[in-house]
């Protein structure tokens, strides 16, 4: 298979214990990747794979772009570190008025964490703090949704309603709630919004009234569903899961971790459905993937009622972390809103949105293939399930590493959202190969 050179590498150093992954079996037989370069990511033995999932929907502008390189290696050369409790540096600030500028409404209070994970975690402490300074520090519960992932730190894991990453774990926490997800049988094989489950956001009233609206202290969910399979909101839910949330007093937050930055053909998915939460989360393609970096959004009155209720001179909200706003990763953010605005990135992702829709859907004719959903620049091919669920989609993406085409799988459903770069020819690439390999998987099947 020409991974001789891993196999090598991976079986004499058995330190790693890799995230997500079934060690046993990667060690055996180890697939890498030693270089990238704008769409394509490299083999140990120069075999260039493209890229159809843009590393994990994180590198919007290509792999290995040379501003960002030299932002971080300027950074690191200037100021490498310095804490950021109590003491600050200036490009924090500075990133901080840039994403401004891309966020909704007035969300444009941003704080720093270093991932996704952390940025959920991050919003639901801010939720709580808001509502005790309020005075209604009972509302402690959470809603969250079936299906949903808000990343692997344990807030997230409880809020999430993927089980296989709940069921080592028990429920991480209480007073999490999950409305029904949106993936209806009817919904089947439906470009972009579907028009049915709307009536699924009364999901969030049922539970309102089970245990009381006065007591909840946030929703939260992914406008779009991403790391399940890509299920995008039937038309109508996200403004009743608003109107709902504001009847109750309930803080609405967009978990925009894949979705934000273009994914959607907007900025964010708050900005595609035409919907405002109230605090938005972020990672990944904020800084390229180059650097790790998460955020927070939020309302400005929700951050001027916090700090606004703090001492005169003390800390107004105990939370952060050892990285937040690291010099390096802000550097990279800089860059990378400097090439969202120059190359007109989410303006490209739109505007490629229909034809890469377009070359997706066409594979339904495959046989094995039960669904096919998508909307902006993600979409998920769902096959049928083997002996046991996620096996076949286990399978299919190590036959389409071989075929020199990277994705993400979930289970069965096979994930992908292309870097904004892509042109209509690697759109095509990725077609034609996702066609070859899986037709000749379902011989087997």
């Amino acid at each position: 298979m020409g991974h001789s050179d891993s196999v090598i590498n991976v079986q004499a150093r058995q330190n790693f214990w890799m995230p997500f992954s079934p060690n046993k079996e990667f060690k055996e037989e180890p697939r890498m990747y030693v270089r990238g370069e704008g769409m394509y990511l490299y083999k140990p033995n120069g075999d260039k794979v493209i890229d159809a999932s843009a590393g994990l929907f994180c590198v919007a502008a290509g792999h290995c772009r040379p501003e960002i390189a030299q932002a971080v290696y300027d950074q690191l050369s200037t100021l490498d570190y310095t804490m950021p409790f109590t003491r600050a540096h200036p490009k924090a600030f500075e990133l901080a008025e840039e994403i401004a500028q891309f966020t909704p409404g007035d969300l444009n209070r941003i704080f720093f964490c270093c991932s996704g994970s952390e940025s959920v975690d991050s919003a639901m402490k801010i939720a709580l703090a808001y509502h005790r300074v309020r005075g209604e520090g009972h509302r402690q519960l959470f809603v969250s949704r079936e299906r949903a992932y808000h990343g692997v730190n344990m807030g997230g894991v409880a809020l999430s309603g993927m089980i296989n990453n709940r069921r080592a774990f028990g429920v991480g926490m209480p007073g999490v709630f999950h409305m029904r997800h949106t993936g209806l049988p009817e919904n089947k094989f439906i470009k972009g919004q579907p028009e049915k489950g709307v009536d699924l956001a009364e999901d969030l009233t049922r539970i309102c009234a089970m245990v009381g609206g006065e007591n909840i202290a946030a929703v939260f969910v992914e406008p779009t569903a991403g790391s399940f399979g890509v299920l995008p909101p039937p038309k109508g839910y996200l403004d009743r899961l608003r109107a709902i949330c504001d009847q109750h007093g309930i803080l609405l937050v967009f978990d925009e971790v894949i979705t934000g930055w273009g994914r959607m053909g907007a900025a964010f998915g708050a900005q595609k459905f035409n919907v405002t939460p109230d605090l938005l989360t972020m990672a990944k393609a904020v800084t390229n993937a180059a650097q790790p970096l998460g955020a927070v959004a939020v309302r400005q009155d929700i951050y001027d009622t916090i700090t606004n209720k703090g001492p005169e001179k003390g800390i107004e909200f105990f939370h952060g972390y050892t990285y937040s706003a690291h010099p390096a990763s802000c550097a990279a953010g800089l860059a990378m809103m400097e090439i969202f605005r120059k190359e007109r990135l989410i303006e490209r992702a739109a505007e490629m949105s229909d034809y890469f829709l377009d070359g997706v859907f066409s594979l339904r004719d495959i046989p094995g293939v039960i669904d096919i959903r998508g909307i902006g620049m993600m979409a998920a091919v769902e096959i049928a399930a083997g002996a046991a669920p996620g096996a076949r989609g286990h399978e299919a993406q190590k036959a389409l590493f071989d075929a020199n085409l990277n994705l993400k799988a979930t289970g069965d459903s096979l994930i992908m959202g292309p870097p904004f770069i892509a042109e209509r020819s690697h759109i095509d690439e990725i077609i034609n190969k996702m066609r070859t390999t899986l037709t000749t998987l379902s011989k087997s099947w």
